[in-house]
Order: structure tokens, then C-alpha cells, then sequence
């Protein structure tokens, strides 16, 4: 996709990365469709870094992407290891009290069902119903504090089944084996995308956070350039297209900030 380079924009991207014309950028490539490794085992590709790129090209800029450990890589950005941090990164105090956080994109939790959703499956009311979930996630809980609550109505509980990985839910949704799934929202919106039309969603995004960019908290020029690169990406159309083509135009945002 080309992006065409906003030159007012571009000339507020502070020095030395304006006449350096490159982009650092600290990432953990681990967690699709986000961030992750290409077939090549060594090309970074995901909806992040395409975005990110975009955001890049609308400041005339390039992306340099250098793999580091996710729990390293906001201190990494506060340090100058990296311009800006770009892995998925909810905001939250913790991460605010050491990096200026970008809003780009939000993510909570979803369901998925096969096409026409053949097992009527409200998520809502999904007593009796079988559902698949990723082992230790967020949405096992949900599930599991769901099928408490249809017990203690005396209604019969939610037979879930636990995967140690997504791709393996989702396959179980797909052949018949549960009646739907939940994950989180980038993740199930990128299995159904990928499904060519045998999935669908169910229900909206709940529980939602804000995914942020971490910039150093000695860099608000930089901080505040990127945010205004989003927003003209955003009314350019350029943002929803990417979103839409990952499958993840759900957690769209309208109005980025810093530190929101």
C-alpha cells in the first residue's frame, strides 16, 4: 500500500530521526496476527507492523524493526535502546509511569461461530452450550465464571473445552466438535478473516483496552507526531483498510491520544 507522505507532518518528526529518515522499532514477534515471523523464520509481518509502517510513510520515515523480549521492551524505549516500542501493548499506569503511550487500536474479548451460527449460540445466554478457549487466557475465566453462574440458575453449565493453542479452538469451531469460541478480539477477528467465510463473529468486542505505542517519556515532539500521523490515516481512509484486511476492523478507534 502506498502511503503519500504528509509534509507538514513530516516536518515536525523531531531531530535526529528527521535527517536519519529510519524508525527503531522495538517489537516481540510473538503473538499473531498482531506481530509475528513470516514462513522465512525471520521477516516480522502482522497488522501492527503494517500500520506502524503506514505511520512511518505519512512522516516520510522507514521502519527498522529490531526483535527484543516483550517484557523488556518498554524500559528498552525509556533507555533509547529503541525510538518507539510497538508490540501489542495495553495501556495502563504501569506502562505510562515509564513511556508516552500512542492510542492506536483497542482489544477486548469476542466470540466466533461457524457460519450461520448452526448451534444458536448467544453469548449472552451460552448455558449448555460447548465452547472452545485458549488454555491460561483471560476468556477461560470468563468462561468458566459464565458456566458458574448458569449453575447456581440451576441451568446446565457451559461445557468448555481447553486448548493449548488458538489455532487448535479454532479448528475444533470449525469442525463441529463446539458450538463457538471466544478469544481476543484481534485474534478471533483474524481466525474468521482467515476462514473464508466458514466463521463468523458473534456479539461485540467487551471488556476492552487500548493498545498503545510506548515512545520514550523524553520524546512528547515524537510522541505527538505520531498520534497526528494516525489521525490523518485514519481520515485518509488508510487506517480502516488495514484494519479490515486483518479482520480486526472491530477494534478501530477514532480519536488516538497520548496517554489516554
Amino acid at each position: 500500500m502506498t502511503v503519500a507522505v504528509d509534509e507538514v507532518l513530516a516536518a515536525k518528526v523531531p531531530e535526529p530521526i528527521r535527517s536519519d529518515g529510519t524508525l527503531v522499532v522495538g517489537i516481540d514477534p510473538a503473538y499473531p496476527p498482531a506481530e509475528f515471523l513470516a514462513e522465512d523464520g525471520r521477516t516480522v509481518i502482522g497488522f501492527d507492523v503494517e500500520l506502524f509502517d503506514a505511520v512511518a510513510a505519512k512522516l516520510g520515515l522507514r521502519t527498522r524493526y529490531a526483535v527484543g523480549k516483550f517484557d523488556d521492551l518498554v524500559l528498552a524505549v525509556k533507555a533509547g535502546k529503541y525510538e518507539v516500542g510497538v508490540s501489542s501493548f495495553t495501556i495502563n499506569p504501569a506502562r505510562k509511569q515509564n513511556a508516552l503511550m500512542v492510542s492506536y487500536f483497542q482489544a477486548g474479548t469476542l466470540w466466533a461461530t461457524r457460519q450461520g451460527n448452526p448451534g444458536a449460540v448467544d453469548p449472552n445466554a451460552a448455558c449448555g452450550k460447548k465452547v472452545a478457549v485458549q488454555a491460561t487466557t483471560v476468556q477461560e475465566n470468563d468462561l468458566r465464571l459464565r458456566s458458574a453462574d448458569c449453575k447456581a440458575k440451576k441451568l446446565p453449565e457451559i461445557t468448555i473445552s481447553v486448548y493449548e493453542q488458538q489455532k487448535h479452538a479454532t479448528a475444533a469451531v470449525l469442525d463441529g466438535r463446539d458450538d463457538a469460541m471466544l478469544a481476543y478480539s484481534p485474534v478471533g477477528g483474524y481466525a474468521v478473516a482467515q476462514s473464508r467465510g466458514a466463521l463468523q463473529l458473534l456479539g461485540e468486542v467487551y471488556d476492552v483496552s487500548l493498545y498503545g505505542y510506548a515512545v520514550a517519556p523524553t520524546q512528547p515532539a515524537l510522541a505527538e507526531t505520531l498520534r497526528d500521523a494516525l489521525k490523518a490515516l485514519i481520515a485518509d481512509g488508510t487506517y480502516t483498510t488495514l484494519l479490515t484486511k486483518w479482520g480486526i476492523n472491530g477494534g478501530a478507534i477514532k480519536d488516538p491520544k497520548v496517554n489516554p
